[in-house]
């Protein structure tokens, strides 16, 4: 028995070139969003962008601002700096000669500190020489390139070996920084954990005068990896 074959309707939506169903949704739940939001397109930019920032600010990069003397010369009160929050989150820690930001609850005080980190765990941590230098690991450290001009490396003496996981570090204006000597007898004993480590500092971005790459000085170049013996 023969069949008539019966006419299809050809499906528009099948062409290359138009867009699916949900092409169609997102498109037009775009152009209704726009047009509820005040300014429109405009306003739905600028929102976009300040979730991007506020990503990256959580993620990637944070500014911090300067609120003491304690990081002088090179870094002055009111600079904003830059800070790497994923430097250290792929294998590598913070290393001799970092500067670095980290929460200081229950350990400095509440908030952040900014600091640079003389010793990592298993470091042996001497002050001072025969000539006034810091010793780690018994290799002397001259940290004139950014030690504030007349200071001297310490006036309080210590002989410390920092715990594994943790970290001692030091203002480079000694006169005028509280940090890990001044926490000796403090819970934790002035060490701070690498867990609260938010990051590195990495630049000087305001003001622009100052706007500078921070880069990790030489001075701790030479000196030894910690034995892991115990010290007296």
């Amino acid at each position: 028995m023969d069949t008539e074959a019966q006419p299809t309707k050809r499906d528009c939506t099948s062409r290359p070139d138009s867009p699916g169903p949900e092409g169609w949704s997102r498109f037009a739940l775009l152009t209704r969003l726009t047009e509820w939001l005040p300014g429109g397109r405009v306003t739905l930019t600028l929102f976009a962008c300040l979730v991007f920032l506020l990503l990256l600010s959580t993620f990637v990069l944070q500014p911090f601002q300067i609120p003491s003397g304690s990081m002088e010369e090179g870094l002055r009160i009111g600079d904003r700096v830059l800070v790497n929050k994923l430097t250290y989150r792929f294998g590598a820690g913070p290393a001799r000669g970092d500067v670095i930001v980290f929460d200081g609850s229950g350990y400095f005080g509440d908030g952040d500190y900014i600091k640079r980190v003389v010793g990592v765990g298993g470091d042996h941590v001497v002050c001072c020489d025969k000539r006034g230098r810091i010793e780690v690991n018994g290799r002397a450290v001259d940290e004139s390139s950014f030690l504030y001009p007349g200071d001297s490396p310490s006036s309080v003496p210590f002989d410390v070996v920092v715990p594994p996981g943790t970290l001692f570090v030091l203002g480079d204006h000694r006169s005028d920084s509280s940090d890990s000597r001044d926490h000796l007898g403090s819970p934790g004993g002035g060490m701070v954990p690498v867990g609260r480590v938010i990051g590195r500092a990495d630049w000087i971005v305001w003001p622009y005068p100052h706007w500078t790459h921070l880069t990790r000085p030489r001075a701790y170049a030479r000196v030894p990896a910690a034995t892991g013996g115990a010290h007296g």
